[in-house]
């Protein structure tokens, strides 16, 4: 097993209908709006941007994104990441009767030496880490939406 991979997997049941989630999904420099764990987000050009990311563990994460994928028609956006993590992370959205299924999925490797050096003890912090990220992003987004 290679501790400093990781493979993520999100589903949010959201309240809105898809075109207004990816609305709201594609316009990642206003994260930091509604998503309290995405610090920063600073758009370089039109497919690339940096990010700065912190959950509870006292420790920034920096990545630079660029888009590979902005789908309005199918409701999918996927990004390639590098800097502290590599790999690539999707939103595929979906209708649920007049809302939306949002599905999170992420695969990455830490670069980050800190987080290498930690790699085994630190793995189940890590992922809890992310599962608090990711349970704020959804409360987040949703009270977004309502507001929107």
């Amino acid at each position: 097993m290679d501790w400093c991979r990781y493979r993520f997997r999100s589903v949010w049941l959201l309240a809105a209908p898809p075109d207004a989630v990816y609305a709201v999904l594609e316009r990642a420099e206003e994260y930091p709006g509604w998503w309290p764990q995405v610090r920063e987000v600073v758009p370089v050009d039109d497919v690339t941007g940096t990010a700065r990311f912190r959950s509870f563990l006292p420790y920034d994460l920096v990545v630079t994104a660029e888009a590979q994928r902005r789908d309005p028609v199918a409701h999918v956006l996927e990004i390639a990441l590098h800097g502290d993590l590599e790999g690539w992370a999707r939103w595929t959205l979906t209708s649920r009767g007049p809302g939306t299924r949002a599905l999170y999925e992420q695969e990455v490797e830490v670069t980050s030496p800190l987080m290498r050096r930690l790699a085994v003890p630190g793995r189940p912090v890590f992922r809890a880490n992310h599962a608090l990220m990711m349970r704020a992003g959804r409360r987040g987004l949703a009270a977004h939406l309502r507001a929107v």
